[in-house]
């Protein structure tokens, strides 16, 4: 299957920008993005999809990075990873969106289903419970580890956070998400030098997060 049809595939979704609202983009484009994902599943194996990503012309590399997001397996985590240095904004934008997409589905189909209910439960003690009860049955599934860090931060335990976070990590060298989030837990705690480590982590994973200027500040402590 030539390139140009994943481009020609690509080219039918409706045009997004680089700071366009993300929700309202894909909440607009549900029907076309269904679209695009079922043809790019028929045509294309996930490999291929892959390797456009890494040697692809800019619209087939852009068009790759939606595709893994929307069809992909952690098997493609890697290579997403790599698109974080690309070249090319928007190709950068959706490899980082494509990551999140690939950490929910780790599990299998009824367990990323149940993530994404305790995700959206608006009762923090059904959500505790429900995360509590997928790490039991899946504990190498990281995310589970990564929303259960998010649950503790929510509440203020930090530490707690900090150790889920670490877990992700090891199970998930890439999660810059995890990173980051552990970061923010040092800072908490008054722990300036952790939280540095642990910022220069994400942006080494991700060097597009929005934390250049907060490593800067914790640098100048030192100095």
């Amino acid at each position: 299957m030539s390139v140009p049809f994943l481009v020609e595939l690509y080219d039918r979704l409706p045009e997004f920008r680089l700071g366009d609202d993300e929700d309202l983009w894909t909440a607009g484009a549900q029907g076309a993005l269904r679209e695009f994902r079922d043809a790019a599943r028929e045509h294309y194996t996930e490999g291929t999809l892959q390797r456009l990503l890494m040697t692809g012309a800019v619209n087939a590399r852009r068009a790759a990075a939606r595709a893994i997001g929307l069809i992909g397996t952690s098997e493609s985590v890697p290579t997403a990873a790599t698109a974080l240095r690309d070249e090319d904004p928007l190709v950068r934008h959706f490899a980082t969106d494509s990551l999140w997409e690939l950490w929910f589905r780790e599990g299998t189909e009824e367990q990323t289903q149940r993530l994404q209910d305790a995700v959206r439960e608006s009762d923090p003690a059904k959500a505790r419970a429900e995360l509590e009860s997928l790490l039991q049955e899946a504990p190498k599934f990281a995310e589970v580890h990564n929303q259960r860090a998010i649950w503790f931060f929510k509440r203020g335990e930090f530490a707690r956070a900090i150790e889920d976070c670490e877990t992700v990590l090891r199970l998930n060298p890439h999660h810059f998400g995890a990173a980051a989030g552990m970061g923010q837990c040092h800072l908490k705690l008054n722990r300036p030098r952790a939280a540095l480590r642990a910022f220069r982590q994400a942006l080494e994973i991700n060097p597009n997060l929005d934390l250049h200027e907060t490593v800067r500040a914790l640098e100048s402590l030192g100095e």
